[in-house]
């Protein structure tokens, strides 16, 4: 009889040290679930979410003499050099740069997301 109770004992303890292993499991699971989840949103928003390539195409076509398009990119300089030029010259270089807008337009609309927020919104590449 001693030996049948030590046995159910041992069978028990396993029983629970089972049960304690599986919900170890189940947390690590849940946490690495997570952790991927979150890694995922923060790649996807940095390819997509603060991607500006639309904005930024369309007011460098409409507006390229006044150098919007820099400033939403961030380009603060280059921005004021277009800006400038165009008030400057009281408009004759403006068109000048509005062509430059334009080109720069359609470079970033012709571009993929991808490549777009590659080239200027991490590698900061200022012109063209």
């Amino acid at each position: 009889m001693s030996d049948e109770k030590n046995l159910s004992n041992d069978l028990n303890e396993m029983l629970d040290d089972a049960k304690e292993g599986a919900k170890e499991f189940a947390n690590d699971a849940k946490e690495t679930a997570a952790e991927f989840a979150n890694n995922a949103e923060e790649t996807f928003n940095e390819v997509t979410g603060e991607n500006k390539k639309v904005l930024a195409g369309v007011l460098a076509i409409i507006l390229g003499a006044l150098g919007v398009h820099k400033f939403i990119l961030g380009y603060n300089k280059e921005g004021i050099i277009m800006l400038a030029i165009s008030v400057i010259t009281c408009g004759i270089g403006a068109s000048v740069i509005g062509l430059i807008g334009l080109i720069e337009g359609i470079i970033y609309l012709t571009k993929s997301d991808a490549e777009f927020y590659a080239t200027y919104q991490l590698g900061k590449k200022g012109w063209f």
